[in-house]
């Protein structure tokens, strides 16, 4: 991984509910090429006292060879299946919320990957794994898989924390819970905020190419073009 800073710092990677994998974008025979797969695992939400029940895509991005691994929500199985025989060069978590980390930890031991997530978030981090260490990721750290960068890019107010990861070479955008399909991600709980959000998703995501597919953390994806025309509706429908 390579910090925003320029520094380089290598990132190598040394139950119930099931799954389904849909996607990959590689063409058939070629190893190195760029393939995108998805995991979908359903759970619980909870925070505030409230519990809700959500289906979440965690998306696995490389080759036939390595693989990063965006989210880690519900099961680990699924997910495991998905990886296969691939390194698992990082386990990143878009942020903290617990039903895109909860099982972070064990997809770590299994996989033999370290843990990425903006520190910020720590505070929603330990709610679900009081004591657990994991890595810091900063805005515009880099991550390098299958030849292709990942680029961090932090838009908070679904969470303090909130990352989106962006690989501009396929023009490929991962957004967690920030920017959906119709609009940006919830801010009615604790530690999130609309107007932060709002200036998140305007200043740094609408900034990207109309064309750039944005695959998001819940339901269908999206593209910036699609949606950057509805930021003022957004903005006066509120949170």
């Amino acid at each position: 991984m390579t910090g925003a800073s320029g520094a380089t710092g290598d990132v190598t990677g040394a139950s119930g509910a099931t799954g389904d994998v849909t996607g990959a974008s590689g063409a058939t025979g070629d190893r190195h090429r760029l393939r995108i797969d998805r995991v979908v695992t359903h759970g619980t939400f909870a925070l505030d006292g409230g519990e809700w029940e959500v289906d979440n895509n965690i998306w696995l991005v490389g080759d036939d060879d390595e693989v990063v691994v965006i989210d880690a929500a519900h099961t680990a199985q699924p997910i495991v299946d998905a990886v296969g025989g691939r390194k698992v060069v990082a386990i990143v978590c878009t942020h903290g919320h617990n039903d895109h980390v909860t099982v972070a930890p064990e997809l770590a031991a299994t996989l033999d990957a370290p843990i990425l997530l903006n520190p910020a978030d720590d505070v929603l981090w330990e709610m679900t794994h009081p004591g657990v260490r994991h890595r810091p990721l900063e805005d515009g750290d880099r991550i390098t898989v299958a030849g292709t960068d990942i680029q961090a890019i932090h838009t908070p107010g679904h969470s303090p924390g909130s990352t989106c990861l962006y690989l501009p070479e396929a023009g490929e955008l991962f957004t967690g819970d920030t920017l959906f399909s119709g609009g940006p991600g919830a801010t009615g709980r604790s530690y999130s905020d609309f107007p932060t959000i709002i200036g998140s998703i305007r200043d740094k995501l609408f900034a990207l190419p109309a064309e750039t597919k944005v695959h998001t953390g819940h339901g269908d994806g999206t593209t910036i073009g699609t949606e950057s025309p509805h930021l003022e509706e957004w903005i006066r429908r509120g949170s």
